[in-house]
Parts: C-alpha cells; sequence; structure tokens
C-alpha cells in the first residue's frame, strides 16, 4: 500500500495568484534607450516614475539614450591604476615621509 498526499503535485505557497495575494498591479511603460553602438535596451517603469535621460545598455555597458539618432557618446574608459597610483595622487612625497616617520617613531616606542 502506497501513501499519497491529498494534495498531489502541490508545494507550499502553491495556489492561486490573483491581485488579492500579490496587491495591485500598477500601471507600467516600457521605454527603449540606445547606445552609441546602436543596441537598444528596453526599460519597464511604472507609469507615475520619472524616466532617467539615460541608462545602461545591456549589450556593450555603455551609456544609452532614449532619442535613437543622437545617443550619449561613449564613455571613456579610465586607465587602471594600482593603489600606490591612487595615494601618489592624494600625497606628496614629503607627506609620505612624514606618515613614515611618525609609524616608525610609534613602533620604536612600543619596544
Amino acid at each position: 500500500m502506497s501513501r499519497s498526499s491529498g494534495i498531489r503535485g502541490s508545494r507550499i505557497g502553491a495556489g492561486p495568484m490573483g491581485e488579492s495575494d500579490r496587491g495591485n498591479s500598477v500601471e507600467r511603460v516600457v521605454v527603449t534607450f540606445w547606445c552609441a553602438d546602436g543596441h537598444s535596451t528596453p526599460a519597464v517603469f511604472a507609469a507615475e516614475a520619472v524616466v532617467p535621460e539615460t541608462w545602461e545598455c545591456q549589450t556593450c555597458g555603455q551609456p544609452a539614450g532614449l532619442d535613437r539618432d543622437n545617443p550619449p557618446p561613449a564613455a571613456l574608459a579610465a586607465p587602471f591604476k594600482t593603489h600606490l597610483a591612487y595615494v601618489r595622487e592624494r600625497r606628496s612625497d614629503a607627506d609620505g615621509e612624514k606618515l613614515l616617520a611618525e609609524a616608525l617613531a610609534k613602533l620604536r616606542q612600543g619596544r
């Protein structure tokens, strides 16, 4: 004798999913954005939402705009910088020497 569930093919949370279970749906609009490479990116917004001027292209990652004939220019890729390059932008050599002297002084005091 096999045991069978009284409700076959069902799982926890299964059931009719109507608006009463999920809440009222909001009116939506589909807006298409265009990048400089001619890719189209559709995005769905609530009808009363403010649509941004630019959106990231799903295909190439470049900025995309609302005007197909006049898309935003491609973003310039910043060259890779090391951590040391960022530090040197913020600090001069004199600042670095001063910080090093302070750190060494603290280490020597602790001994």
